[in-house]
């Protein structure tokens, strides 16, 4: 059953909060604003502060695309403190309808309506239209998803925490760097790596074993601006290394899914890194399987570059 209108849609990070309001069957998403999830005490204030700068009425619907794993009433974010009960929300936004999702389900879930416009290819060439989709992206966790055709022409989501698989480390400085972020963190998962706090600390694990410097590094962008400049070698190695890692991740989902119809890459990082991702290692170690290249190697790889977050339009689509 189709939930009610008017709607407010949600795109919850560990960063940031992205709201968006969707008035009537097949209206825009409208009103987007972002929100800094640090600048509130929790989901309920957020969502309260967007309504009131928006000027807009109380929802009937709501939908949340949220950066954690959904498996009962009560939501804890996986990279953030704020935690919520469906139930409570609910009841206190006045809601007819709630619908709380992962947020890389909802990106999945927009996958089929993003225009080619917000989408770079990344080698590859022509996807199979009938096979699975796959899609994972770096940002302040690392998000993965997909879509498998559901044998109707349409499609069905995958909901999953495929980011906390075992860092897939294969050289001797990527192992020194899995070490690392082991005893840092008591395991190296890929999200531990291929996040914002993983190119931080990975790049910190490489000067020290080279007994350099780190310098100022506080932020993502401080590693990334520097190895883009080519101030600091072992910032370079750690952007290098971000992208092979996350290469060797794509493949392995690939190889799961069966995903002949692309990879879709989003995410806060990937897109903000431009043209050089496309001369990193990330293709070169997607392909890297052995008796599989030749399997991998026609499969595209899309950069989702849509200015507006296409979670929301997904979480619209799970209201549907």
């Amino acid at each position: 059953m189709q939930a009610p209108f008017p709607r407010l849609l949600a795109d919850i990070g560990g960063t940031h909060a992205r709201f968006g309001w969707q008035a009537a069957p097949e209206g825009a998403v409208t009103a987007v604003q972002v929100l800094r999830s640090a600048d509130h005490a929790g989901l309920p204030d957020a969502i309260r502060a967007y309504l009131s700068a928006q000027g807009l009425p109380r929802p009937r619907a709501a939908g949340l695309a949220v950066a954690a794993p959904i498996t009962g009433d009560r939501v804890r974010m996986t990279n953030h403190h704020w935690q919520f009960s469906q139930r409570e929300l609910q009841a206190a936004l006045g809601l007819q309808t709630l619908r709380v999702i992962n947020d890389f389900t909802a990106l999945a879930l927009a996958l089929p309506v993003i225009p080619p416009a917000g989408l770079r290819q990344v080698g590859g060439g022509q996807a199979d239209p009938g096979a699975a989709v796959a899609l994972l992206g770096p940002g302040t966790g690392l998000g993965v998803s997909g879509l498998l055709p559901d044998g109707r022409g349409g499609w069905v989501p995958i909901q999953g925490e495929g980011g906390h698989v075992t860092l897939p480390a294969s050289t001797p400085r990527e192992r020194l760097v899995m070490a690392g972020l082991a005893a840092l963190h008591g395991r190296a998962s890929a999200e531990r790596m291929l996040c914002g706090q993983g190119l931080i600390e990975a790049c910190r694990l490489l000067c020290a074993a080279d007994g350099v410097d780190a310098g100022d590094l506080r932020s993502p962008a401080d590693v990334t601006a520097a190895a883009l400049a080519g101030r600091l070698p072992q910032a370079e190695e750690t952007l290098s290394m971000f992208c092979a890692l996350l290469g060797s991740v794509a493949g392995n989902l690939v190889l799961t899914l069966g995903a002949r119809g692309g990879l879709y890459l989003g995410g806060g990082i990937v897109p903000r890194l431009g043209e050089w991702f496309e001369r990193s290692p990330f293709r070169a170690r997607f392909e890297r399987k052995g008796r599989y290249r030749a399997y991998l190697a026609p499969i595209p790889a899309w950069v989702i570059t849509s200015a507006q977050s296409p979670a929301l339009q997904g979480v619209a689509r799970a209201l549907d």
